[in-house]
């Protein structure tokens, strides 16, 4: 009599290490599966109503600050560390991790205007309306400042290059400074009046970009004596953020309520336009990976788009936060630091409904493999609809409605002129190319 007897061998299934990772044996046939397309799309939409039901972007404010915070500065070597300045002078160190203060300074006498660390994140620089520049060491706690450097002029900006000791600031003009010196080692001017920002190139290390009160935007050479490019936009640019990770790009934050990317090889048009928007938009910051951009507004929204989108990906906003002064990623790309005008900084994910903490294997594999369904069904209407829907104030929408009707209305003027005029009478201008005045 011949017995059969149903058995596995355990080492066809288990690793040998004798975790709880189980092999996964899969029959890729589509003889086998023939509804694979069908179970794949309906886990996708699943994930995508997921991802909004467990989308909890804020994690926490940072309290301190007796008027509102109008600088914020990043670690460039410690992650949880970040440092932030107020209308009133005051200059604080932050823990992110504890959420607390681990340091501040009454530093200046007047509105602080520009706040940076040195390459090596030992020291922090400030400037303010009392027209000085002061250096303080962040490492020790001394309520003096290393060294004063007390300008001519009011100053408006700071920024400190990287890999290198020199530092830029910027108010009646552009001045390149070095550490240790009281006098400026060049000074760059191109007949505008004012110049409120200014950024160093994180690759490009001799390339500065300036925005000034004349809605331009120049871009400097810190080897030549003046300016190499100037674009004049419509209206005033308020802020400029450079990739990371490609040495031309950079991208500006506008009055119009926009955002624009640009390749300074080409100044004529900005090579894309970022819209959602429906107030001023104040600051913007590259994440540190080069792929997405993040804007704080007037509106009181804060928004992330992708680097090749123009329209947002995410919007986060509470009922108490108010019009957004700065906004920064932080240096591992997962987390958002904002300011705002009822004088609180608050600490959000970069993702909504991302998990934070260790996941084991298994929940890593099975995230990786809904982001990729997510990717795979991105274009169907109704995942797409899910996904590109937001909760947005109600004045946000009501202006948004508005902003419709008025592009609507604009456009259909232009359609008309052009429909009765003579043909060839009205040249075609993109909506970027509109709003560049002048190009040198």
């Amino acid at each position: 009599m011949k017995v059969k007897i149903l058995a596995r061998r355990p080492e066809d299934f288990v690793r040998e290490t004798k975790s709880d990772i189980h092999k996964v044996h899969r029959n890729y046939s589509k003889v086998e599966h023939p509804f694979e397309a069908q179970r794949e799309y309906k886990r996708a939409l699943n994930a995508v109503k997921l991802d909004k039901v467990f989308a909890k972007p804020f994690l926490g404010a940072l309290d301190g600050h007796r008027e509102f915070p109008s600088c914020l500065a990043k670690h460039p070597l410690k992650l949880s560390s970040i440092a932030s300045a107020s209308a009133d002078g005051e200059v604080r160190l932050w823990d992110l991790t504890q959420r607390q203060c681990t340091n501040n300074w009454q530093g200046h006498n007047g509105f602080i205007r520009g706040l940076s660390y040195t390459t090596d994140g030992s020291r922090l620089m400030s400037c303010a309306d009392d027209k000085t520049v002061k250096i303080w060491n962040t490492e020790e706690f001394n309520e003096e400042p290393v060294d004063t450097i007390v300008c001519k002029n009011m100053v408006m900006g700071l920024t400190c290059q990287q890999k290198g000791d020199k530092f830029a600031t910027c108010g009646e003009n552009t001045q390149l400074w070095e550490t240790g010196r009281s006098v400026p080692l060049r000074t760059f001017r191109w007949g505008v009046d004012s110049i409120h920002f200014v950024k160093f190139n994180p690759i490009e290390r001799d390339m500065l970009g300036a925005c000034a009160n004349d809605n331009s935007i120049l871009l400097y050479d810190t080897r030549d004596v003046g300016p190499v490019r100037k674009v004049v936009m419509t209206l005033k640019s308020n802020a400029l953020a450079w990739n990371p990770m490609e040495a031309m790009v950079f991208v500006t934050a506008s009055d119009d309520y926009s955002l624009y990317s640009w390749d300074m090889r080409f100044l004529k048009t900005p090579t894309l336009m970022y819209t959602d928007h429906v107030d001023a938009v104040i600051d913007v910051d590259y994440s540190p990976t080069g792929r997405e951009i993040v804007s704080g507004s007037y509106d009181k929204t804060i928004r992330i788009f992708p680097y090749n989108v123009g329209r947002s990906r995410d919007v986060y906003h509470t009922k108490r936060m108010q019009k957004i002064t700065q906004v920064l990623f932080s240096n591992d790309d997962k987390y958002i630091v904002s300011s705002s005008d009822e004088m609180n900084l608050r600490l959000w994910k970069a993702r909504a409904s991302e998990k934070l903490g260790i996941l084991n294997h298994r929940e890593r594999e099975s995230l990786n493999y809904k982001e990729k369904l997510k990717e795979k069904y991105s274009q169907h209407p109704q995942i797409a609809r899910i996904h590109r829907h937001h909760h947005v104030p109600g004045y946000v929408k009501n202006a948004r409605d508005e902003h419709y009707i008025i592009r609507t209305s604009k456009k259909r003027r232009e359609a008309n002129r052009n429909r009765y005029l003579k043909e060839g009478t009205v040249e075609y201008k993109s909506e970027k190319a509109k709003r560049v005045v002048e190009e040198s």
